[in-house]
């Protein structure tokens, strides 16, 4: 059975049991060094103060997750955040990675944000046709602007617009002032479009 939910700082283990292969083996992340638990519990807490960080189950065990972050810290970029998504190998085209991250893409959108953009290591063919198919559009890559695994790395940057551009727009509602009331029907509906 799949349920997605809001993720807490109690699931920080199950997270990194996930995140750590792509710290340790890849340069997907530029992440070097595997966080503790309590520093990664601590990083779910404070991330979920302003943005959603959601987790996806399979029976009960947490197989992926993805969550909004900070685009930058100027007040005049508010509008706009970053979003990442990993899951569980075993679980690599089952639709998680998506549902996740429409459901992720809803809650934001809700919330005010604009832009969302994904930053995607290059080369990296899978993740860039997942972003494609879920609506990112390419603008940018910043060649070699990181080093990890003895290589010179480039990232591309890819925008989704889930919202209106207008005059004066209103301040995006942090996750702790939102009205979540929507999200049990949002998750069941998302749920739904998972293939097991």
């Amino acid at each position: 059975m799949v349920k997605i939910r809001l993720a807490t700082p109690a699931d920080a283990t199950a997270i990194l049991a996930i995140y750590a292969p792509y710290i340790e083996q890849t340069s997907l992340t530029f992440e070097i060094e595997v966080p503790s638990v309590d520093a990664f519990a601590n990083r779910i807490k404070t991330y979920l103060q302003s943005w959603p960080w959601l987790v996806s189950e399979v029976d009960g065990k947490i197989v992926g997750y993805a969550y909004a972050s900070q685009y930058r810290e100027r007040v005049a970029y508010q509008w706009s955040i970053e979003c990442s998504v990993y899951v569980d190998e075993d679980f690599h085209g089952t639709g998680i990675a998506k549902a996740l991250y429409t459901s992720l893409f809803e809650i934001v959108k809700r919330q005010g944000f604009n832009n969302i953009y994904a930053v995607i290591n290059l080369p990296n063919d899978q993740s860039v046709a997942f972003h494609e198919k879920c609506g990112f559009q390419y603008f940018a890559t910043y060649e070699q602007v990181g080093y990890k695994l003895g290589r010179w790395k480039n990232v591309g940057w890819w925008r989704l617009i889930v919202n209106e551009f207008i005059d004066e727009p209103p301040v995006p509602v942090l996750l702790k002032d939102f009205n979540k009331d929507f999200l049990p029907d949002l998750f069941l509906q998302k749920e739904k479009e998972v293939r097991l």
